[in-house]
């Protein structure tokens, strides 16, 4: 079951069970993947790396949105927020520890045969496709970069 068809599925639970903040969070997901499905150029199906990164990206405007919303003394709308992004967090993939990282990063540089900081490009490129959805951008960044010296 792709990732659309949970949020379909569950969405129509939240509706039934009346439950307001599921809905709005899961309809803010379903209509992000409608958004990406029809854009020009785009495929009719998205991917599951497409997805997830879709969910990536709402659920770090929802931080955003709390943060902006606790400056401005809201707690009201802060709550709203970190709750729908709790929601939509529970479909992504689990993040990755910092061991696990580590090791997946050491992997890569190894299949790459990266010995100095130059082949930082080439192994970041490998390790951001294979890591999506599991550790921040930035995260492994820092690790490309501490394991090839830099």
């Amino acid at each position: 079951m792709s990732l659309t068809e949970k949020i379909s599925a569950d969405l129509m639970a939240a509706m039934k069970a009346k439950d307001s903040l599921t809905l709005d969070a899961l309809r803010a997901a379903k209509t992000a993947f409608t958004i990406a499905r029809t854009a020009k150029g785009a495929e009719a199906v998205l991917t599951p790396e497409e997805e997830i990164k879709i969910l990536q990206k709402l659920v770090k405007q929802r931080h955003e949105s709390a943060e902006i919303y606790q400056q401005n003394n809201r707690p009201d709308l802060f709550e709203k927020e970190m709750a729908e992004a709790n929601i939509l967090k529970k479909y992504l993939p689990a993040k990755m520890s910092d061991d696990e990282l580590t090791t997946a990063v050491k992997i890569i540089i190894e299949h790459t045969r990266a010995k100095t900081p130059a082949d930082i490009g080439r192994v970041m490129g490998i390790a951001m496709k294979e890591l999506a959805g599991k550790a921040e951008g930035r995260e492994i960044s820092e690790k490309v970069k501490l394991l090839l010296g830099s």
